[in-house]
This record gives structure tokens, C-alpha cells and sequence, in this order.
């Protein structure tokens, strides 16, 4: 099992104080493992923010959460024929696979040298996971999240070769899809037009809350148990 990090010392705002038309919940605290533990099971997630021309540690719960319902997944011909193309590991490349997801080659990176230690971190401590995808002994393509309970909160995923990233994603969902997969949440933050096109729906705020509540009773997948 994970190991329990040292608790934060912050206060993260009470649901029922969170502006129900802003994705923005709060600014500040820090990337300390307590601090990220705590906030996923809140249901927030830090990014960088610029605001008034200062950069700030944002803590975000979207209005209308991007979630993958696992039996929600599009699986296209093409990317069916793909999955036989790639090995699937997990947490073989953890730092790796946050490292290119941090590559300051992608436009709109925001996964500073900060982020990619402080969920190094939550790794080692066993509450955050990578799946990768492989071609003949490298590493093309992949996804990291953090694991707590029946919550998978995806981060950011990458590809080197095409199809990759989805791979990894379609191995995910089957990692999740176990005896208690209908009380799993796989939330990605944000629905995109891309990711909708794979079968990420909308949630309101409130909807998601509650269905966060219920997956943290939920034990983690068998893949990201550290006895697994």
C-alpha cells in the first residue's frame, strides 16, 4: 500500500466556498506529498497560474470535469490494430515518461522542474503511476496519474510514436476495469475535442464530487498495489 506522507499544514477551501463559474478553487500552499495527497482527495489539482503578471501555484476543480467512463472508451480500428504493435509496462519509467511529458519542445507545457520532483516523489511514496508503451526497447509513449483508492486522476500523457499515448490509455482503462470498476473514476481534468473523441465525457462539479467520495473507499487497482 502507499505510504501515508506527513500531513499538510494547509487549508484548502470548503467545497461549499468554491465559485460554482470559476475552475480556480485557490492559490498557494505547495507540492509536498501531504499537500497533493490531500488535494486529489478534494478533488483539485495544482497547475501554474499567471495572474497580475506574478506566477502562482493555482489549485483548479473545473466547473465541468473531463472524466473516461471505463466502458465509455472509443476504441477506433485503427488504434485496435495499433495495440499489438507496443509492450505495455507500468512504473517500469516513471520519471521518464513525466520528464517527456514535461519536454519544453510541446506548446503549452506547464510541467515545471518542480512538478516533475514533487510527483518523483509522490512515485517513490507509491501514489502516483506511469503506464508506458515500448517498441523494441523504448520507450514511445505513456501516461502518468496519481492512485488513490478508486480515484485515477490522469496528468498528462505523451507519444513518440503514433497511436502510443492511446495505447497507453486504452491499458488504463483495462488496469481499472476490475470487480470494482463501476465505482472507479478516471478523471482527466478537462474534456478537449481529442479526448472526446475518445470517449471523455462532461461532469458537472457537484456530480464528480460525489462520485470522488465514493471511489476513495474504493481499493486501489491490483497493477499500482506496491504487494500487486
Amino acid at each position: 500500500m502507499p505510504t501515508a506522507p506527513a500531513p499538510t499544514p494547509w487549508a484548502f477551501p470548503e467545497h461549499a466556498t468554491w465559485d460554482p463559474e470559476d475552475d480556480l478553487v485557490a492559490l498557494g500552499a505547495d507540492l509536498e506529498p501531504g499537500t497533493l495527497v490531500t488535494a486529489y482527495s478534494l478533488g483539485l489539482f495544482p497547475m501554474p497560474v499567471t495572474l497580475d503578471g506574478e506566477e502562482h501555484l493555482g489549485w483548479f476543480s473545473p466547473v465541468e470535469r473531463g472524466v473516461l467512463p471505463l466502458d465509455g472508451l472509443r476504441v477506433s480500428r485503427s488504434l485496435r490494430r495499433s495495440l499489438r504493435d507496443f509492450e505495455i509496462r507500468v512504473d517500469t519509467a516513471f520519471d521518464e515518461v513525466v520528464s517527456r511529458c514535461g519536454s519544453p519542445d510541446r506548446p503549452d507545457g506547464w510541467i515545471t522542474s518542480d512538478f516533475e520532483h514533487a510527483y518523483g516523489r509522490l512515485h517513490r511514496l507509491g501514489w502516483a503511476h506511469s503506464v508506458e508503451t515500448w517498441r523494441d526497447g523504448r520507450l514511445v509513449g505513456g501516461l502518468y496519474g496519481v492512485s488513490i483508492g478508486g480515484l485515477f486522476a490522469g496528468e498528462s500523457m505523451f507519444h513518440r510514436e503514433r497511436d502510443a499515448s492511446k495505447v497507453a490509455l486504452v491499458a488504463l482503462v483495462d488496469l481499472l476495469r476490475d470487480e470494482q470498476a463501476d465505482q472507479r473514476v478516471l478523471d482527466v481534468q478537462w474534456q478537449t475535442p481529442h479526448l472526446a473523441s475518445l470517449g471523455v465525457v462532461r461532469r458537472p462539479r457537484a456530480e464528480y464530487l460525489e462520485q470522488l467520495e465514493r471511489a476513495l473507499r474504493v481499493p486501489l487497482p491490483a497493477a499500482f498495489r506496491l504487494d500487486g
